[in-house]
């Protein structure tokens, strides 16, 4: 299973509680940000660029858990940054166990293996490792050369220690799906419990700007990436908005559904925009105008989101929205495979698009030296006869 029984009945728990109190707006998942700097420098990351002093700062342990109080979900996910350069982070991370909150703890896994033996296994936290394709492509994405060997021993070393493992695969432009499917058999074979897929945000100070998909692309790379799955394949996201991405489910954005605390406070209006920030988890929900924000507000900035920090909150009030959301969940659990006779020629005829050497080769936390390039091949989003 994707999740635990425990998890999965407590997330149904919650937000069936916020359907019964009548709550248009909830929170699903907490995206608490302990800092920004990192030990890569990806090209296709809005998150690092800041000037040094900002790179330094942290949250303390008791404003994480103030902040967890606040917000009152039942997830936390940590991103960064890199979380595993918080000197506290162990103490961060039991604290949220010990409140049983379910923890996905998102990191490059560089540190993974040596800083393993600070941690306890538990079912409230998981390790989620950033693993962006086969090793070419991830080496590729995140400016480094090993660094795909480096996550995958961090990742094997977890799940023999017995810690839950999930990863986070983010495809762009260029993104070849019959690579990306071995990849996800690589992942199943080393142990890991399920795995969380998505397009790229266009962030405005990402290095790279020319390699973000839009939406029709999206929908046709996912269309074969997922059309045709393997039953063994275990995925960590609403099967609703897995059909999303497929292009099989219309949605509409949930900005506030994963609001993001960090250093700077809560961030306005979600994890990927910077409109400001609240003081107080209440004031973001309050003064947030949120129909200024998803795809039907007409903002230029949301125009090709699909991002599951938008669009995982939707699928999962889909799902309890409605006997048809629960039908549809349900159907997609029995429908694991999603045949697809024109997905699956889109794949077979799928031209792989080749990319320079890496130009930026670091270890450091320094910005991008240079910005990395590929070609882009149009013809593979061509329509596919009988679509």
């Amino acid at each position: 299973m994707a999740v635990p029984v425990s998890q999965a009945l407590t997330v149904a728990s919650y937000v069936l509680k916020q359907k019964l109190k009548g709550r248009k707006r909830y929170p699903l998942v907490l995206m608490l940000e302990p800092l920004f700097r990192c030990n890569l420098a990806c090209a296709g990351c809005g998150k690092i660029q800041y000037p040094a002093h900002i790179l330094k700062a942290e949250l303390t342990p008791e404003q994480c858990f103030q902040a967890v109080e606040e917000c009152g979900t039942p997830m936390v996910a940590i991103p960064g940054g890199e979380p595993l350069l918080h000197p506290q982070m162990p103490e961060i991370v039991a604290g949220l166990v010990a409140r049983k909150k379910y923890v996905y703890m998102c990191t490059n896994a560089l540190l993974l293996k040596e800083k393993l033996h600070l941690f306890k296994p538990s079912k409230y936290l998981s390790f989620s490792v950033h693993v962006d394709g086969q090793k070419e492509h991830h080496d590729f994405s995140v400016c480094r050369e090993g660094g795909h060997d480096i996550a995958m021993e961090g990742v094997r070393a977890a799940v023999a220690a017995g810690f839950r493992v999930t990863t986070n695969t983010t495809l762009f432009d260029g993104a070849d799906p019959n690579s990306v499917r071995a990849h996800f058999d690589e992942l199943m074979a080393a142990g890991v419990e399920s795995m969380m897929v998505s397009p790229g945000y266009t962030y405005d100070k990402a290095p790279d700007q020319n390699h973000f998909l839009g939406r029709a692309k999206s929908r046709r790379l996912f269309r074969a990436l997922l059309s045709n799955r393997k039953e063994t394949w275990e995925f960590n996201a609403s099967p609703m908005f897995m059909e999303f991405l497929m292009g099989h489910k219309e949605l509409r954005c949930t900005p506030w559904g994963m609001p993001t605390y960090s250093i700077f406070g809560w961030q306005k209006p979600c994890y990927l925009l910077q409109d400001g920030y609240a003081d107080t988890f209440q004031e973001l929900m309050d003064e947030v105008e949120w129909s200024n924000y998803g795809t039907e507000s007409g903002n230029p900035r949301c125009a090709n989101c699909m991002v599951h920090s938008g669009y995982e909150a939707s699928g999962v009030n889909y799902t309890f929205s409605s006997f048809k959301g629960l039908m549809d969940t349900a159907k997609a659990f029995f429908n694991r495979t999603y045949e697809d006779a024109g997905a699956q020629k889109l794949l077979n005829e799928w031209k792989p698009e080749g990319h320079v050497p890496l130009v930026q080769i670091s270890s450091g936390a320094a910005k991008p030296t240079a910005v990395v390039v590929t070609t882009s091949v149009d013809s593979n989003y061509s329509e596919v006869a009988g679509d």
